[in-house]
Protein backbone atom coordinates (compact mmCIF):
# COMPACT_ATOMS: atom_id res chain seq x y z
CA UNK A 1 0.00 0.00 0.00
CA UNK A 2 1.54 3.66 -1.50
CA UNK A 3 -0.06 6.85 -0.34
CA UNK A 4 0.60 9.06 -3.91
CA UNK A 5 -0.82 11.85 -5.28
CA UNK A 6 -3.33 11.79 -7.83
CA UNK A 7 -4.16 14.54 -10.15
CA UNK A 8 -7.43 15.73 -11.95
CA UNK A 9 -6.71 17.38 -15.31
CA UNK A 10 -9.51 18.82 -17.00
CA UNK A 11 -9.72 18.53 -20.93
CA UNK A 12 -11.54 19.70 -23.61
CA UNK A 13 -13.60 17.00 -24.71
CA UNK A 14 -12.55 17.00 -28.61
CA UNK A 15 -10.11 14.84 -30.36
CA UNK A 16 -6.12 15.07 -29.94
CA UNK A 17 -6.55 16.41 -25.89
CA UNK A 18 -5.44 13.14 -24.00
CA UNK A 19 -2.54 12.52 -26.61
CA UNK A 20 -1.53 16.16 -25.90
CA UNK A 21 -1.78 15.43 -22.52
CA UNK A 22 -0.16 12.24 -22.66
CA UNK A 23 2.84 14.12 -24.63
CA UNK A 24 3.63 16.94 -21.92
CA UNK A 25 4.41 13.61 -19.10
CA UNK A 26 6.38 11.26 -21.97
CA UNK A 27 8.24 14.73 -22.55
CA UNK A 28 8.98 14.88 -18.81
CA UNK A 29 9.85 10.94 -19.26
CA UNK A 30 7.31 10.56 -16.26
CA UNK A 31 5.14 7.29 -16.67
CA UNK A 32 1.44 7.11 -15.69
CA UNK A 33 0.58 4.28 -13.62
CA UNK A 34 -3.20 4.52 -13.57
CA UNK A 35 -5.57 6.74 -15.07
CA UNK A 36 -9.38 7.26 -15.42
CA UNK A 37 -11.20 9.55 -17.42
CA UNK A 38 -14.94 10.68 -17.45
CA UNK A 39 -16.69 13.02 -19.78
CA UNK A 40 -19.43 15.08 -20.11
CA UNK A 41 -20.49 16.93 -23.25
CA UNK A 42 -18.38 19.80 -22.38
CA UNK A 43 -15.19 18.82 -20.55
CA UNK A 44 -13.01 15.43 -19.50
CA UNK A 45 -11.70 15.13 -16.12
CA UNK A 46 -8.68 12.76 -16.53
CA UNK A 47 -7.60 11.59 -13.34
CA UNK A 48 -4.12 9.80 -13.21
CA UNK A 49 -1.33 8.84 -10.97
CA UNK A 50 2.34 9.04 -11.86
CA UNK A 51 5.76 7.73 -11.23
CA UNK A 52 6.95 10.92 -10.25
CA UNK A 53 4.26 13.30 -8.19
CA UNK A 54 6.76 16.43 -7.77
CA UNK A 55 7.91 16.25 -11.36
CA UNK A 56 4.49 15.63 -12.80
CA UNK A 57 2.88 19.06 -11.01
CA UNK A 58 5.63 21.02 -12.88
CA UNK A 59 5.29 19.64 -15.71
CA UNK A 60 1.83 20.30 -16.20
CA UNK A 61 1.92 23.72 -14.59
CA UNK A 62 4.63 24.77 -16.83
CA UNK A 63 2.68 23.25 -19.95
CA UNK A 64 -0.73 25.42 -18.62
CA UNK A 65 -2.78 22.68 -17.78
CA UNK A 66 -5.46 23.73 -14.52
CA UNK A 67 -5.06 20.91 -12.25
CA UNK A 68 -6.11 19.52 -8.61
CA UNK A 69 -4.25 17.59 -6.89
CA UNK A 70 -5.43 14.94 -3.41
CA UNK A 71 -3.52 11.95 -2.13
CA UNK A 72 -4.90 8.55 -2.52
CA UNK A 73 -4.02 5.23 -1.78
CA UNK A 74 -2.46 2.73 -4.52
CA UNK A 75 -3.24 -1.05 -3.38
CA UNK A 76 -2.39 -4.10 -4.64
CA UNK A 77 -4.83 -6.47 -4.17
CA UNK A 78 -5.83 -10.01 -5.44
CA UNK A 79 -7.74 -10.83 -8.26
CA UNK A 80 -10.08 -13.24 -7.26
CA UNK A 81 -13.74 -13.23 -6.55
CA UNK A 82 -14.04 -11.44 -3.05
CA UNK A 83 -11.28 -9.50 -2.89
CA UNK A 84 -12.35 -5.98 -3.72
CA UNK A 85 -15.22 -6.90 -1.16
CA UNK A 86 -12.39 -7.53 1.65
CA UNK A 87 -10.97 -4.01 1.20
CA UNK A 88 -14.23 -2.31 0.92
CA UNK A 89 -15.65 -4.49 4.33
CA UNK A 90 -12.54 -3.12 6.31
CA UNK A 91 -12.93 0.17 5.33
CA UNK A 92 -16.74 0.11 5.88
CA UNK A 93 -15.98 -1.32 9.64
CA UNK A 94 -13.38 0.96 10.38
CA UNK A 95 -15.97 3.90 8.86
CA UNK A 96 -13.99 5.18 6.19
CA UNK A 97 -15.52 6.17 3.40
CA UNK A 98 -14.39 5.74 -0.18
CA UNK A 99 -14.42 8.63 -2.13
CA UNK A 100 -13.73 7.03 -5.54
CA UNK A 101 -11.68 4.10 -6.59
CA UNK A 102 -10.89 3.01 -9.86
CA UNK A 103 -8.39 -0.10 -10.91
CA UNK A 104 -7.75 -2.86 -13.13
CA UNK A 105 -6.37 -6.38 -13.09
CA UNK A 106 -5.09 -9.06 -15.55
CA UNK A 107 -6.00 -12.69 -15.33
CA UNK A 108 -3.70 -14.53 -13.16
CA UNK A 109 -1.80 -11.61 -11.79
CA UNK A 110 -2.64 -8.90 -8.90
CA UNK A 111 -5.35 -6.23 -9.31
CA UNK A 112 -4.33 -2.53 -8.73
CA UNK A 113 -6.29 0.36 -6.98
CA UNK A 114 -6.16 3.45 -6.27
CA UNK A 115 -8.62 4.74 -3.77
CA UNK A 116 -9.77 8.21 -2.72
CA UNK A 117 -10.81 7.85 0.82
CA UNK A 118 -11.97 10.76 3.64
CA UNK A 119 -9.12 9.57 6.09
CA UNK A 120 -5.90 7.77 4.80
CA UNK A 121 -4.35 7.16 7.94
CA UNK A 122 -7.56 5.23 9.52
CA UNK A 123 -7.61 3.04 5.54
CA UNK A 124 -3.79 1.60 6.50
CA UNK A 125 -4.79 1.08 9.91
CA UNK A 126 -7.75 -1.15 8.72
CA UNK A 127 -6.32 -2.70 5.86
CA UNK A 128 -3.43 -3.71 7.64
CA UNK A 129 -5.21 -4.90 10.67
CA UNK A 130 -6.77 -7.58 8.44
CA UNK A 131 -5.12 -11.00 8.19
CA UNK A 132 -6.57 -11.09 5.02
CA UNK A 133 -6.63 -8.03 3.76
CA UNK A 134 -3.39 -7.46 4.52
CA UNK A 135 -1.91 -9.96 2.54
CA UNK A 136 -3.90 -8.54 -0.47
CA UNK A 137 -2.88 -4.53 0.49
CA UNK A 138 0.67 -4.59 0.54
Amino acid sequence: MIETTQFCVGLDNRPGMLAKLCGTLTKAKINIEALCVSDDDECCWVNLVTSDGQAAEHALGEAGYRFLSEQVLKVRIGNEPGDLECVASKLAEANVNINFVYGAGVPGSPSMLVLSVDDIERAVAALRGSQRCEALAT
